[in-house]
């Protein structure tokens, strides 16, 4: 069983303490609400971008070698992620190393020094990842598939943003966003796994003490403005086409499921599980094994603050594209109408929990949950609870879920194909 502890700071950051027994690391994770959700229009790649920016240096450790090599002596692994929902830093170290860990993370995201020649220097590494992305089919038609279920809504826009606005963030615009999302108000600090070295011989009261004052290091910034509220449900079909025998189908539907309950949000976890989560799904059987129409099929769900969503993905042969999109909607349709077999939640419902289970082994995991959990959605972050909410959820609640699936759906794809060919 997990034991949290959570303490706020004068700066407006909540510090939580996740102790998971039977480990021997210790994941330090720093999250704000400053996804790509965050950004003006004008704006839009600037949160990665910082993202990428602060690993050149802090006070400490001023150089990106000083923080890469830091890293490396400590035998830790150091990242971070931009989504449209959060920007979040993670280091995961040996227990015994967790707080001079901390000290390097604290370093270099509460005190980079966002050198203007380094800023340069980078601009050319993003503007190449975001070139490498666009020649990715399969990632550009997540994209594509981001465009036609929200429009120009932020939900809609590429985390990575487009060179023409890379070429043209300034210093001052980086410093300013950051200045206005990065708020501890509205983010978390989360120290998850092996809690016991952390002392070192010290007292639990220098112990805390030390951890406030690197979380310290975090200025203290004003509850930033909320987020623009999604629009109505608006899809649209969008094709990239390419010349190739290979095409990437996504295929975007509106959940009715309320996403402020955790009930309703593991029901359709579930849901999704059963429709194309596992190779004992419906879309994996039929379009994979029965029919041989893809290699890659299969579904899955993500609820922001204030929307859901449930996206098809599939990977396959030109030729029978429009065949697996027809079938895999009819799909949909079917268990929307006549619901799943009580066997098939009973295995999905299995699956999802323990999927769940063996997840959470690993610290990082539990941290990233923690921090969805806790600025995302506002709910506790126990990982204990979210495996027994998968476990409590009943037939009767997958049913609902799989019934308020919408009839609408937004598709994108990237092949040789026209946008009439995807008419319902």
């Amino acid at each position: 069983m997990a034991s949290i502890e959570t303490a706020q700071l004068d700066n407006g950051l909540p510090v939580h303490r996740v102790r998971v027994p039977g480990t021997r690391v210790v994941t330090v994770l720093a999250a704000f609400d400053a996804g790509a959700r965050t950004e003006r229009p004008e704006e839009n790649g600037i949160a990665h971008f910082l993202e990428h920016l602060v690993f050149k240096g802090g006070e400490k450790y001023p150089t990106y070698r000083d923080v890469n090599e830091t890293a490396e002596r400590l035998g830790a692994q150091l990242n971070a992620y931009t989504s449209h929902d959060l920007v979040a830093f993670h280091i995961t170290a040996r227990a015994e190393a967790a707080m001079e860990a901390m000290d390097l993370l604290t370093d270099f995201v509460a005190r980079p020094h966002l050198d203007a020649d380094e800023l340069n220097r980078e601009r050319g590494v993003v503007i190449q990842e975001i070139a490498r992305a666009n020649d990715q089919p399969a990632t550009l038609a997540e994209h594509l598939i981001d465009a036609a279920a929200f429009g120009d809504h932020p939900l809609g826009r590429p985390v990575l943003g487009v060179e023409e606005h890379l070429r043209r963030f300034s210093r001052d615009a980086i410093i300013a966003f950051r200045s206005r999302r990065w708020s501890g108000r509205r983010g978390g600090a989360f120290i998850v796994g092996n809690l016991e070295a952390l002392a070192g011989g010290s007292t639990d009261g220098a112990r805390d003490g030390a951890m406030a004052e690197l979380f310290g290091r975090f200025p203290d910034i004003p509850e930033p403005e909320p987020y623009d509220p999604v629009p109505s449900f608006d899809p649209r079909r969008l094709v990239e086409q390419r010349d190739s025998k290979q095409s990437h189908l996504r295929m975007s539907y509106r959940p009715s499921v309320d996403v402020s309950d955790r009930g309703d949000r593991a029901a359709l976890a579930i849901y999704s599980t059963l429709l194309g989560g596992s190779m004992g799904s419906r879309l994996f059987d039929e379009i994979r094994e029965q029919r041989g129409l893809a290699y890659s099929v299969y579904a899955l769900d993500h609820t922001f603050a204030d929307v859901p969503i449930l996206q098809l993905s599939a990977g396959l042969d030109s030729t029978k594209c429009i065949e697996a999109f027809r079938r895999m909607g009819e799909i949909v349709g079917e268990l929307r109408r006549d619901g799943p077999t009580r066997a098939e939640f009973e295995r999905a419902r299995a699956y999802a929990a323990g999927r769940m289970v063996l997840a959470f082994e690993n610290a990082n995991a539990v941290a990233r949950y923690a921090a969805s959990q806790a600025i995302v959605h506002d709910e506790d972050i126990d990982p204990d609870a979210a495996i027994a909410a998968l476990d409590s959820v009943t037939f009767e609640e997958v049913a609902d879920a799989a019934r308020g699936i919408s009839t609408e759906l937004a598709v994108a794809c990237v092949g040789p194909h026209e946008p009439e060919e995807f008419d319902a």
